[in-house]
């Protein structure tokens, strides 16, 4: 019906019934929207998106081939240290949502962290750069929208970007990293998103050899960051520097690289989930205040990441 067919404006065209909608996206999250939102790395941990590994791993034949993995996974042990990781978030109050991706599961799949980010107000959908996972971010976005969490962005074209290529150093500032894993057109559109929300977008290249820019940072606690330091950028720690944090480098370069030290989740400011092996930086991160739970999660690691690049994180609980 138009206008035109009555007398006056009808409600649904701005007359006196119309309704405008005064609430923001952020306004509405936890109402119209599920709670989720990030604008830090070591907030209160609260929800989490993982997925269990199943018989899709037994496709891969070839492991470096296949799924740039370092050497086959044996499906049972890496589920019995998949439980166990889910259940050490659960007592620790953070919910698990599960990924179905179903027939179109991924040998990759359980390293969720690659396939999405965590703005303020939502999602960024992840486009992963090799052709091994093309495609993992079909479930993703489904699992996503099932669970009423916005994707404020897709990454398109010929671009490509991973989660762990993008850490906030603060509220209002964050890293973008450019290399193997996440290309210049990638970060662009990760940056225009993250400009759009008034974040200051400081970005980065990765060094050769390094996948993400989480192999060689870890923020733990407020204003305290672990590095790799002979392949964090100079850029990285002179901004962190310039906020007041407090750089604390490994102490052990075999923990860094086949330990995997830096690929740690918080779970709140002070307490972090580590990779069993790491000793010597578990004993730093006490020196320094922080508890680290250590996980065995070896079998998983076979795959090339730990606890960092397995969790999806969705919602950290940073503000009032």
């Amino acid at each position: 019906m138009t206008n035109e067919s009555r007398f006056g404006v009808d409600s649904a065209h701005g007359g006196d019934d119309w309704t405008p909608r005064n609430t923001s996206l952020r306004d509405e999250l936890g109402d119209v929207w599920a709670n989720c939102g990030v604008d830090s790395e070591a907030g209160l941990l609260k929800t989490v998106l993982m997925h269990r590994p199943g018989d899709e791993v037994h496709r891969v034949g070839d492991p470096m081939k296949d799924a740039h993995w370092y050497d086959l996974i044996d499906l049972a042990k890496a589920q019995d240290q998949f439980d166990s990781l889910v259940e050490l978030y659960e007592s620790h109050g953070v919910e698990v949502l599960a990924l179905e991706p179903g027939d179109a599961a991924s040998p990759n799949h359980f390293f969720m962290r690659d396939l999405f980010t965590m703005t303020p107000e939502g999602a960024i959908l992840g486009r992963p750069a090799s052709m091994v996972r093309a495609g993992e971010e079909v479930a993703v976005a489904r699992c996503l929208a099932k669970n009423r969490i916005p994707i404020l962005h897709t990454v398109s074209g010929a671009s490509a970007f991973e989660g762990p290529d993008f850490v906030f150093a603060d509220p209002e500032v964050a890293f973008v990293a450019t290399g193997i894993r996440t290309n210049a057109a990638g970060a662009d559109q990760v940056t225009g998103v993250l400009q759009r929300l008034g974040i200051r977008v400081v970005r980065v290249q990765s060094t050769y050899g390094c996948g993400h820019l989480d192999g060689v940072l870890s923020i733990v606690d407020h204003r305290k960051a672990v590095v790799f330091p002979t392949r964090v950028s100079h850029v990285v720690v002179d901004t962190l520097r310039d906020l007041g944090y407090s750089i604390i480098s490994l102490p052990d370069v075999a923990e860094g690289g086949a330990g995997m030290a830096t690929n740690m989740v918080a779970l709140e400011p002070g307490r972090v989930i580590i990779p069993a092996g790491c000793p010597e930086t578990v004993s730093m991160l006490r020196d320094i205040g922080v508890e680290a739970i250590s996980i065995d999660l070896s079998e998983l690691m076979k795959g090339g990441g730990a606890v960092h690049c397995m969790t999806g994180i969705v919602w950290r609980k940073t503000r009032d």
